[in-house]
């Protein structure tokens, strides 16, 4: 596969937007649980040299390498629409759909968030959404004052899940114990994934006890992430989930590159490394899991 360009959206400092070339294709296929393929300015007014890919690009791609599906997460109304016409308009795509805890606060400084939560309410009962997401507390972007409106987010959120009887998505950053604390008050959807898990082996027990899925992203693959490595080796097979947060978090060594889909099968394979297992056995486990959480894609 030929290196492509992607223009990214947010300015972090990378310097090569080239997306890698494929990896060797898995021959179980497994689905990445959580991507964020609205993520693309499509061509450069520049030089000429970036070009975006298209949702059936970047999906085509993903399934020449083993990668049968996608569920495209949300963090606002105008990505959550966008999360359900792509899993309408491809049957290798199901919706998340939420208000992002970083966002929670603007809606709310603007008198919106419960018209926000309305909206992916409305969204959440289409038949394509089958998770609520991603949705959680962040104490790392988010400072005391705008945290009350996360939480009120967060507990509305919780009870859409419930609600709709879809699985619902977590996004927690430096916020374990209020994360774990509002599931046990408020009590926690059937299905809870923790997307891009974060915590170490203590809090990957305590989850894995309760019922919920931890979700694996290419930062396990980090020199500095230890403590994602520990935690992945006390998390029962049929509790892990694999992820890329596309075009975020891109594994190792392509650190820096943006991320996409079909790069799955590098943290895949390490996963598979990490805990001594076939790459086969791993990926069997990854896709009933996926399954079981999301139902069937077609």
């Amino acid at each position: 596969m030929a290196e492509t360009y992607v223009q990214r959206r947010d300015a972090d400092g990378r310097k090569d937007l080239r997306y890698p070339a494929a990896p060797e294709p898995l021959t179980v296929p497994v689905y990445d649980n959580h991507a964020h393929l609205e993520i693309t300015d499509g061509p450069s007014t520049g030089s000429g040299t970036q070009q975006g890919l298209t949702l059936s690009e970047q999906l085509d791609r993903a399934e020449e390498v083993g990668i049968a599906g996608v569920v495209q997460a949300s963090g606002d109304i105008e990505s959550s629409r966008w999360a359900v016409d792509a899993a309408a308009s491809d049957p290798r795509v199901l919706a998340a759909v939420a208000i992002h805890p970083n966002d929670a606060p603007v809606y709310a400084a603007e008198g919106r968030l419960e018209e926000a939560i309305a909206v992916i309410d409305e969204l959440a009962a289409h038949p394509r959404t089958r998770a609520i997401g991603e949705t959680g507390l962040d104490y790392f972007r988010t400072d005391e004052p705008g945290r009350p409106a996360q939480h009120e987010s967060f507990e509305a959120h919780i009870a859409l899940a419930k609600k709709h009887g879809i699985a619902m998505q977590i996004h927690d950053r430096d916020a374990h114990d209020d994360v774990l604390e509002t599931l046990t008050r408020v009590g926690a959807p059937e299905k809870t994934v923790f997307h891009c898990f974060s915590g170490d082996d203590a809090m990957a027990r305590v989850a894995a006890d309760a019922g919920y899925w931890l979700s694996f992203a290419g930062n396990v693959t980090f020199k500095n992430a230890q403590n994602l490595r520990d935690a992945l080796a006390v998390t029962p097979l049929d509790r892990i989930l694999v992820e890329t947060d596309a075009p975020f978090l891109t594994p190792v060594p392509l650190r820096g590159r943006p991320n996409a889909p079909y790069l799955v099968p590098i943290t895949v394979r390490f996963i598979a490394a990490e805990l001594d297992l076939e790459v086969d056995e791993l990926c069997a486990h990854l896709a009933a899991n996926t399954l079981a959480v999301y139902g069937a894609f077609s």
